[in-house]
């Protein structure tokens, strides 16, 4: 009997995942394999023909844990984010697609100095120093887990030097102004949390994901210290849930912010909102 070849195995998973209930099995597969194998995902189509050695033994807990509703990225701990991967743990949130939009946005200015509030895995913060060389960073977060992985993904994208961590609730452990202030706080009513998605609900630690109330608690406290912490002319971007533009909006507005205006994502839903601290005088 011949040896299995890695497109025998990759058949495999894609069985065990679409009798699952997966989904995207074909895709989810792909990922699962290539890293059993210690392969990058793109270079798996250049090895179906060779041997699996060990590499099924490795497959069947992660496909096992896929079935069991875990995020591909949770079982690998990376996240694609803006153009590099990103560590991801339990405790902080898997990095999504329409993050990205405060990356762009913030790009589209200038900034020597930027603050992420929650920053969790530190995937914006970390991002945007990275496109902005000459950029210095803080990035705070309540959780010291959290802060622990956003230090090891500013070391593996080379920019640690530049970007400072510290545990803080919001505005706390805050001190001076920044150009540019960033947030993706948790925004999730706890009135909705049954109804999220089990990769989501059963997997992001639920303090970044809830403020255990009308999921504005993160907004009225960022509103009330952008006086103090944003430069004149600084820009604020925070991302929101779909429905919260309009409250979003207000709280900015009543902290004197101007230019205020609602982003929306790839599938036009609110995503973002982005205001700016009026000129000095």
């Amino acid at each position: 009997m011949s040896e299995p070849r890695v497109a025998d195995l990759l058949r495999r998973a894609v069985e065990v995942l679409r009798d699952g209930g997966i989904d995207n099995a074909a895709g989810d597969a792909r990922h699962l394999v290539a890293a059993a194998l210690g392969l990058r995902r793109d270079r798996l189509t250049l090895h179906m023909g060779d041997p699996t050695g060990g590499a099924a033994a490795a497959l069947e807990p992660m496909l096992a844990r896929r079935v069991a509703g875990m995020p591909v990225s949770r079982i690998l701990e990376r996240r694609a984010f803006y153009g590099r991967d990103f560590i991801v743990g339990p405790d902080v949130l898997d990095p999504r697609p329409e993050t990205e939009i405060i990356v762009e946005q913030s790009l589209v200015g200038r900034f020597s100095s930027v603050l992420d509030l929650g920053t969790g895995s530190g995937c914006i913060l970390v991002s945007l120093l990275a496109e902005r060389p000459a950029a210095r960073g803080t990035g705070v977060d309540i959780s010291e887990g959290a802060l622990a992985v956003a230090r090891r993904n500013a070391a593996q994208v080379g920019v640690e030097a530049r970007a400072t961590f510290l545990r803080s609730d919001w505005w706390e452990g805050v001190n001076g102004q920044y150009d540019l202030i960033v947030s993706n706080p948790p925004y999730i009513a706890e009135s909705e949390m049954p109804d999220l998605a089990r990769e989501v609900r059963d997997h992001d630690p639920h303090i970044a994901l809830s403020d255990g109330a009308d999921g504005l608690n993160a907004y009225r406290a960022i509103a009330a210290g952008l006086h103090r912490h944003l430069a004149p002319g600084g820009r604020v971007l925070v991302e929101i849930g779909p429905t919260q533009g309009a409250a979003v909006q207000a709280l900015f507005a009543a902290a004197g912010l101007t230019g205020i205006r609602c982003l929306p994502d790839l599938d036009g839903r609110d995503r973002v909102i982005a205001a700016s601290a009026p000129q000095q005088a």
